[in-house]
């Protein structure tokens, strides 16, 4: 009969496993554990390539995960596991993030300075003025 590592004096960074919901909610990959194991049981997670359905399953170091978060796909290298949820920089060192980093979106800077492509959307005031001059008005 084993005991539980808690009763064997480790603590959680000596453990060996720990549950892929949980891991995922400590590592702050999402915001709260159903989350965590709605994402796993919708086949958004896979460890070492391996396309994962149960959230009990178990995450070991050196495990790397897939896993898509919305639009975007992490790549996530298990380096250690955690006794509770910390704060973010807790959870900074619970993996390596081997994802590339994300592609810039076009920034639309004409829309925030107020410029536009011509011929888009509503006149301006001097093409108003422009208008009115052409047809004579």
């Amino acid at each position: 009969m084993s005991r539980a590592a808690g009763d064997r004096g480790e603590d959680a960074s000596e453990r060996e496993v720990a549950r892929l919901d949980k891991w995922l909610w400590f590592a702050r990959v999402v915001k709260t554990r159903t989350l965590a194991a709605t994402l796993v049981e919708d086949g958004k997670v896979r460890i070492n390539r391996a396309k994962i359905t149960k959230p009990s399953q178990s995450v070991r170091v050196g495990d790397v995960l897939t896993v898509t978060v919305g639009p975007r796909v992490r790549l996530l290298k298990v380096l250690a596991f955690a006794e509770r949820r910390g704060p973010p920089s807790a959870a900074r060192v619970l993996f390596d993030d081997l994802s590339p980093p994300p592609e810039p979106q076009p920034s639309s800077a004409a829309a925030l300075v107020g410029e536009r492509l011509p011929g888009s959307g509503r006149p301006t005031k001097r093409e108003r003025r422009d208008m009115e001059r052409f047809k004579g008005g």
